[in-house]
């Protein structure tokens, strides 16, 4: 079975990508084509909160991209050796928020202790943390994305949980998503499925893709 995936390489990985192996040992072959783009912004502000544990109530991390601003700016940022030596301790003192595996294995990659990795969505962590946080901690730091969900923001503040947002990352369309398309379905025909991992993916396809779908 042939299987088209809409979504982006995951950074740092070696190798194939681990949805495309392990398709490949139950015998399907799927090729991945990126349909987004990502641009970091922001890095000197998300440097000085990174060093200022204090401040906050401990960081929120919903997905790979935002734990990789970190570790863009950790690597650039010349208090590095205070990081290690200090900083990540501060932090790790406090509750580390995740959702899913792979944002917990980033995060482990920093030094850092993550809880929540099985609440697997925005709205079980939010939950999570409203059970284990009083309103009168500092803010809790909140790194995302530019089309971040506002499921978790909406629910913590509801119930008084402070929170402060930072945007890390701008979501774009893919440059050549059309091209890329329309060479795969030229040459491989139409998949026996379509895989997209996120609903800004998902629009690309119907606005780029609907002449080779079709």
């Amino acid at each position: 079975m042939h299987v088209l995936l809409l979504k982006e390489p995951r950074d740092g990985e070696s190798g194939p990508d681990p949805y495309i192996k392990e398709l490949a040992s139950h015998g399907h072959k799927a090729t991945l084509i990126p349909v987004l783009s990502f641009k970091f912004v922001s890095l000197n502000t998300l440097s000085d909160k990174l060093f200022q544990p204090e401040k906050h109530g401990g960081p929120i991390f919903t997905s790979p991209r935002a734990v990789e601003a970190v570790k863009m700016c950790l690597e650039a940022d010349e208090r590095r050796e205070e990081w290690n030596s200090s900083v990540k301790d501060k932090w790790n003192s406090k509750s580390i928020y995740v959702v899913g595996k792979a944002t917990a294995a980033a995060v482990r990659n920093l030094g850092l202790n993550p809880l929540g990795e099985d609440t697997g969505t925005a709205d079980v962590l939010s939950s999570l943390i409203i059970e284990r946080e009083d309103t009168n901690i500092p803010p809790l730091f909140f790194p995302c994305g530019s089309i971040k969900r506002e499921v978790l923001p909406t629910a913590l503040r509801g119930n008084g949980v402070p929170l402060e947002t930072l945007t890390v990352y701008q979501t774009a369309k893919h440059p050549d998503p059309e091209k890329n398309l329309n060479n795969y379905f030229t040459e491989q025909g139409t998949p026996a499925s379509i895989a997209f991992f996120s609903p800004s993916g998902s629009e690309v396809l119907p606005r780029s893709g609907t002449e080779a779908v079709g």
